[in-house]
């Protein structure tokens, strides 16, 4: 079976969920699969504003995204809304297209929303006959994720489906997988000798503080406030923050840029303070964490905040003063600690990349 799994840049979470689909069918060793950023089949010069723009928005005129975020998922603009995207994919992703007709995929599996709609639109003028799988990479689902001639819809949990069904998706296309994840945070470690290994104390609570792939937020402000914690603090991509904290001379606070053991730094740790992204929410969930919420993106980051916030999961509302209250009643609490666990364990989902990859033999 020949197979695509794809994804665009804008954030981190995409590509992540995207590699995570990718590895468990490469497992499968009988397909032919890739694994393409659809901005890379675009015109000249859009990957980068394509990225560029929702960085600048996030960053410094959230209130901007918040106002677009909201307003393309009204019902009554709808139309709209799909008469312009359809127009502005059909002359950027120009690439897309052709690339989608040349190679016709037995199977597409998407996490993100531009492929999804260039692929169903494709599919709706039989230009392809691939299987459609749309994978939702948030615990809210915004309405330009639909599109007529996905086949499928993986999201994450109940409530994701249930939204869903309110913006008319036939409760049979959709398949609550969970977010897929990498293998390697649902994987079992000695954590004493990976924080030995990591240049950690191994007896010492300790905290992550994961600030997105833009490394957005007060983290100044939120380690002076962890003091006694022991704190690995990961900047993403902001190499300015990297500098400032590395500046630091503090002994129990390790300072990390972009990172590729994530799953290791998640194990290492009792708790995380994040961005509440949907990749980084379900890495930490199945690794067990207990959750602190700050400096929500408006939009679907505030949306996964109040969804999780139904199913007893996360905390959003603690002020940085009182963060270290709260990771104290974690650390001398055992009770308390796992009444937490318990919940998270209701949420977590380490096998949805085996899960949503199982689409190939049920097909």
């Amino acid at each position: 079976m020949k197979i695509l799994v794809i994804h665009a840049t804008a954030g981190a979470g995409h590509r992540r969920a995207a590699e995570a689909i990718f590895a468990e069918l490469k497992k499968q060793g009988s397909h032919d699969v890739r694994i393409v950023d659809a901005l890379d089949h675009t015109c000249k010069g859009y990957k980068p504003f394509y990225s560029g723009s929702y960085t600048v928005m996030i960053s410094h005129f959230p209130w901007i995204w918040k106002v677009v975020f909201e307003l393309l998922d009204q019902k009554w603009f709808g139309p709209v809304v799909r008469f312009l995207r359809r127009t502005q994919n059909s002359v950027m992703g120009f690439g897309l297209h052709k690339f989608l007709i040349k190679e016709q995929f037995d199977q597409i599996y998407s996490a993100h929303f531009f492929p999804n709609e260039v692929a169903s639109y494709l599919k709706r003028s039989d230009k392809i006959h691939s299987q459609v799988i749309a994978v939702i990479t948030d615990f809210d689902v915004h309405s330009i994720w639909v599109s007529k001639g996905i086949d499928f819809y993986a999201v994450a949990c109940d409530r994701t489906k249930t939204k869903l069904q309110l913006l008319g998706v036939a409760a049979g296309q959709i398949k609550v997988t969970g977010i897929p994840t990498d293998h390697r945070f649902a994987e079992s470690v000695d954590v004493s000798a990976l924080r030995r290994r990591l240049g950690l104390q191994p007896d010492v609570f300790t905290v992550l503080v994961a600030t997105g792939s833009f490394g957005i937020g007060p983290i100044d402000e939120v380690i002076e406030a962890l003091d006694g914690f022991q704190i690995i603090v990961v900047c993403g991509h902001n190499k300015n923050l990297y500098r400032r904290l590395g500046r630091w001379k503090r002994e129990l606070v390790k300072v990390q840029g972009l990172v590729d053991n994530m799953d290791e730094l998640m194990k290492a740790a009792d708790a995380m303070i994040t961005k509440p992204g949907g990749l980084s929410i379900s890495e930490g969930l199945v690794c067990g964490l207990p959750l602190i919420f700050f400096s929500a993106i408006p939009g679907q980051e505030q949306h996964n905040v109040q969804i999780l916030k139904e199913y007893g999961v996360g905390l959003s509302d603690v002020p940085i003063d009182k963060m270290a209250e709260v990771l104290r009643r974690y650390q001398v609490s055992q009770s308390e600690l796992s009444a937490v666990k318990e919940k998270i364990a209701v949420l977590a989902k380490p096998h949805a990349a085996r899960d949503i990859a199982a689409f190939v033999t049920a097909s």
